[in-house]
């Protein structure tokens, strides 16, 4: 189940089922950006789309907004945005001219679709683009359109399904940027799902992992990391014999000459365990801290990697 806390109420889920979710405790309040990650079938999308009213539930019951999506689904999309993974504009409209139609869908005045429209072009740099049709686009210009038509009607709450999939790296930091813009101007929350860890450790206030249809983890990037994966030091040594004993030593693992542990503030604890091992005798070769990432997260929960099939080629 899903619910809001704090004074603004952005959705509540109760004992939602369908075949790939098999329950959901979350929640979640308004202003926040989170981001839903998960491995392929783990239940992102079909959560998103029972959400998003595209998907009717087939148990318990799912508030979105301060709606219910199955008793008025119509009040909950005039409240909502949701980008999806397929471009939305159509192929035949100017830019310009999509916008405002979307306005005009949601119930805008033809004056204020207009006005609305040129507001989002400005802010997402569409501006010299409004007279073009969205076939003459690039990827990062189609997205940032995507988003336009999204945020039209001023949502409370804007769904994202993988934003920046399929663009290059610029224009995945391009997006970035205008999501936080976009944040910082309309105070919007943000859910959202995304294959790339990176995005959701950097960009997120918050990273919630389902796998198997439930929740499994649930908190800010650092603090997941932290709690569940740790820090670890990482040595080698000029013999396996030393290695082994090193790990003895530190409570870790070792692999040939390699000396793996795991522990809490890396930078702080290499100084004291590479005097204790001189101390012991043991020359240390190279030494090296690494700090855990969202996947090393997943690892430790699951037993296997987050990206393993499902990294967009």
């Amino acid at each position: 189940m899903i619910h809001a806390r704090g004074l603004t109420r952005v959705f509540t889920m109760k004992k939602e089922a369908v075949e790939a979710v098999r329950g959901i405790d979350l929640d979640v309040e308004a202003g926040q950006l989170v981001a839903f990650l998960g491995p392929n079938g783990a239940g992102k999308s079909t959560t998103l789309r029972m959400l998003t009213t595209l998907l009717p539930p087939t148990s318990g019951t799912a508030t979105v907004a301060g709606h219910d999506v199955a008793r008025d689904p119509a009040a909950v999309r005039s409240r909502i945005g949701y980008v999806g993974q397929r471009n939305s504009a159509g192929e035949e409209f100017h830019v310009r001219d999509e916008l405002v139609t979307q306005g005009r869908c949601y119930g805008l005045r033809r004056k204020e679709a207009a006005a609305r429209a040129d507001e989002l072009l400005d802010l997402l740099d569409l501006a010299p683009l409004a007279g073009r049709v969205p076939g003459t686009l690039s990827g990062g210009q189609r997205r940032r359109l995507d988003i336009a038509l999204g945020l039209i009607h001023r949502p409370d709450l804007l769904f994202l399904d993988e934003p920046s999939t399929g663009l290059d790296p610029k224009s995945r930091a391009e997006i970035w940027e205008h999501i936080l813009r976009l944040r910082a101007t309309y105070g919007t929350t943000l859910f959202l799902t995304t294959h790339y860890l990176e995005e959701a450790d950097n960009m997120a206030e918050r990273v919630v992992i389902i796998d198997g249809g439930r929740i499994i983890a649930d908190g800010t990037a650092e603090q997941l990391k932290n709690d569940l994966a740790g820090d670890h030091i990482v040595i080698t040594t000029a013999t396996e014999r030393e290695a082994a004993r090193a790990a003895e030593i530190g409570g870790g693992s070792a692999d040939g000459v390699t000396v793996r542990l795991r522990v809490a503030g890396a930078t702080a604890t290499l100084p004291d365990y590479l005097r204790g091992l001189d101390a012991a005798g043991i020359k240390v070769k190279t030494a090296e801290t690494i700090r855990p990432t969202l996947d090393d997260v997943f690892l430790t929960l699951t037993g296997r990697s987050l990206t393993d099939d499902d990294i967009p080629a």
